[in-house]
């Protein structure tokens, strides 16, 4: 999304530089807005000095990361500047340091003379590019021309926490075109990431030429819009973000169909786009489950012809016919040819295998080679894909399901399934390298919130279990983009970008202790992401609640996250536009009604809408308890629910009473729900919000009144509302399931605007 913020000129910038030798770090951070911020940078005074006549010298290793960066000094000044191996005054020099031994590391050294890059691998080059890519102004993405160009003087000495500073897109359930494919390189080249995985399958769409078999692109390529597209059309009445991409719609004998693939050149030309910047690209065919649009296609790869959907997933390909194999073998044959990188993605996640317990054939190779049950099968076939890879040099990545019937320690593990938290603790011990991409909070097609980006930067990849050598086993994270709500490029930018610079920081420093200077640093970010057409998520309003109660009248005033924001409202139950009226400060309430408001730039884009329902109450009166006591009373129900109701006409499976509300430690079952009842006892008459985080679902009652909402099976959410409570004793129940997540349960409470807190076990009583 657009935004235009207020920004000191270049001349006023190179002052302070001037005036300041050397600084505390914390004033350096606020001063030189790099995402990821370095691993140790000195300023000091003055500038050095980019005209026509400054010159590239370099060592013969690094012509690739010379030309980078002349292709970004010339958008600047409006000419490429010469490169030779000579050595020149005032040149920006790329020397080769074997002294620099951590991969990906470099010294960037600017004084009014000269600029210094040093490092031992090209890599180590191509990093420093981008941190003077962004300490150049913002016009220089747009290619505005200037006669110099500056560089304030400093030192940086620089290298990665970890290995693995990756990003994941599924161009499966909608596709994305290569275009768009290198603006996606390029954006995390600005960050430092270093790996992008391709979901190039799956059952909505094959997405890469095989030439030994046509018709998965031919035919698995191509659907009639189903129901993922509906949903997104639905939606894409209030946001134009949801609205398909048209150039992937054709018409074909009478029917509209959606998809598209990649040639083999076409992909070809991405990887080599991809290496230039020192992004390796990891391809993913997804198998044996996630396979419906190969079998649509082929048939035989089944266990019994049959190709549709089970009780959860699709049916999967069978391991048990060497057809199957030969088939696997000769994909990923081509596959290698196109995509260089040591590692190659079999996915393996979300497997039904209930046809292979009825298959004759799989019941006869069970017996032959000693296999005692279906996880075990499928290992079988994971295991001996992977020495295929093995034989080619390749190394496999696996989702953690793998890990279930038996694994190699050579395979590599890639972690998602957050309700299974000793999974990779589990691959970690076996000697398995692993990469986290746990759902909450690396799944960026989750929606965003006020809590995403301090979620994602404060994540540990280092999971709890594992001593020092053990953790070495990681090597790092990715966020994950699942893209059956994300039909168009500009709905992928929101959902990815700002968080991307948050994972991308953690990554690279390690370091949490940096979250306020990152959040300053992040607003210098924004225009240039203007600059570069990111149809960004704009910040959050802040301190907005879902729900509002008052006695008398009501206030709302909203503080804008950025200048040059419009905030504008409605209370008809429309969706604000440019035409709404911009809110006052404040906005005076007196009546019971909905009022919705969201954020627009100066350009007329619009942020998220915020639908704020206030109610007029009179305060709640206490009831009377006989002797209360503490802590409430919880009902445990061993079963999955859709929603919290259905557990009322259920059979509680236990009881027990405790004094907070939290997931107790001793459940284990993967779906479940629990009931929370007694009496919240307030010590003080107020207008009480509660804040209420569930993954999956929960509703909060005080009294009669629902007053927080926030049921049904979703990931980590918060949920707000408020209630008007005189001092004493009320009736609470909080109900809480959940359906194979996160276990997420967290309940606060604020008065009168008080800054948030968990609720004292003292309120707590039955």
């Amino acid at each position: 999304m657009k935004l235009f913020i207020q920004r000191r000129g270049i001349v006023t910038f190179l002052m302070l530089l001037w005036s300041i030798s050397i600084v505390p770090v914390s004033a350096q951070e606020s001063r030189f807005p790099l995402i990821p911020y370095p691993a140790k940078l000195t300023a000091g005074k003055g500038s050095f000095i980019i005209t026509s006549k400054t010159s590239i010298t370099l060592a013969e290793r690094f012509w690739n990361e010379a030309n980078e960066l002349n292709d970004l000094l010339s958008k600047g000044l409006g000419k490429k500047l010469s490169i030779t191996k000579n050595s020149n005054p005032h040149a920006i020099k790329l020397v080769y340091d074997a002294s620099i031994t951590a991969p990906e590391a470099y010294k960037l050294t600017i004084t009014p003379q000269q600029v210094i890059i040093a490092a031992k691998d090209p890599a180590g080059v191509f990093h420093a590019v981008e941190t003077i890519r962004q300490l150049l102004p913002v016009a220089v993405e747009s290619g505005i021309v200037n006669n110099q160009l500056a560089l304030p003087v400093m030192s940086i000495t620089d290298e990665p926490a970890y290995e693995w500073r990756g990003m994941h897109l599924d161009v499966s359930r909608h596709f994305f075109a290569i275009s768009y494919l290198k603006k996606f390189i390029d954006r995390m080249a600005l960050y430092k990431m270093n790996k992008l995985h391709l979901h190039l399958t799956d059952d909505q769409g094959w997405r890469i030429e095989i030439k030994k078999y046509p018709k998965l692109t031919e035919e698995g390529a191509w659907r009639t819009f189903n129901n993922q597209d509906s949903a997104c059309m639905k939606r894409a009445v209030d946001n134009p973000d949801f609205t398909i991409d048209k150039e992937h719609i054709i018409q074909r004998d009478g029917k509209t169909l959606y998809g598209g693939f990649y040639t083999q050149d076409e992909m070809k030309s991405v990887v080599a786009y991809a290496a230039a910047r020192h992004i390796d690209i990891i391809p993913e065919i997804d198998m044996p489950g996630h396979m419906m649009a190969a079998i649509n296609a082929y048939p035989f790869l089944t266990c019994n012809g049959e190709n549709k959907f089970g009780e959860l997933f699709s049916k999967p390909v069978c391991p048990c016919n060497e057809n199957t194999f030969e088939f696997a073998e000769n994909v990923f044959k081509e596959i290698m040819e196109i995509f260089p990188s040591k590692y190659i993605h079999i996915g393996g996640d979300e497997v039904d295998r209930s046809d292979w317990a009825k298959s004759d054939a799989c019941k006869a190779l069970m017996q032959k080679e000693g296999i005692k049950d279906l996880p075990a099968l499928q290992s079988y076939f994971i295991n001996r894909m992977e020495k295929f890879f093995n034989a080619r040099e390749r190394k496999m990545i696996g989702w953690d399901e793998i890990i279930e019937g038996g694994v190699t320690k050579t395979a590599i593990i890639m972690y998602w399934r957050t309700w299974v938290p000793g999974a990779p603790v589990k691959a970690a011990q076996n000697g398995n390298t692993v990469i986290m991409t746990p759902g909450e909070p690396l799944y960026f097609d989750a929606q965003p919130d006020q809590y995403s980006i301090y979620k994602v930067y404060h994540f540990n990849p280092i999971p709890k279990g594992l001593n020092r050598k053990e953790a070495s086993a990681i090597i790092g994270a990715q966020a994950n983009i699942w893209t059956e709500m994300i039909p168009s490029e500009n709905r992928a930018d929101y959902m990815y970008m700002p968080r991307m610079t948050a994972l991308a920081e953690m990554l690279w420093t390690n370091d949490q202790s940096k979250y306020n200077s990152y959040l300053k640093r992040l607003v210098e970010q924004y225009p240039r992401m203007d600059a570069l057409k990111i149809h960004y998520r704009l910040p959050d309003l802040p301190g907005l609640l879902n729900e509002y109660v008052f006695t008398d009248e009501g206030k709302l005033s909203i503080s804008k996250p950025l200048p040059g924001l419009v905030i504008r409202y409605t209370t008809d139950g429309s969706i604000p536009a440019v035409s709404s009226p911009e809110l006052p400060a404040p906005l005076v309430i007196k009546q019971p009604e909905m009022v919705k408001v969201a954020a627009f730039t100066p350009s007329g884009t619009r942020g998220d809408v915020y639908s704020l329902n206030y109610t007029q109450q009179n305060m709640l009166g206490p009831v009377k308890i006989g002797s209360p006591k503490p802590g409430l009373v919880c009902s445990y129900y061993k079963a999955f629910f859709k929603e919290t109701a259905l557990m009322h006409n259920a059979k509680a499976d236990s009881t027990f009473t405790s004094d907070k509300i939290a997931v107790p430690p001793t459940v284990k079952a993967p779906s479940f729900g629990i009931t929370y009842k007694g009496y919240l006892d307030v010590p003080s008459d107020g207008i009480y919000t509660f804040f209420l985080t569930c993954d999956d679902g929960g509703v909060l009652r005080i009294g009669d009144n629902i007053t927080v909402n926030n049921d049904g099976n979703h990931s980590a959410q918060e949920r707000s509302g408020q209630i008007a409570l005189k001092m004493g004793a009320h009736p609470f129940a909080l109900d809480f399931i959940e359906g194979g997540g996160g276990f997420k349960l967290l309940l606060k409470y604020s008065i009168n605007g008080s800054e948030p807190k968990e609720i004292p076990a003292d309120w707590l009583k039955n």
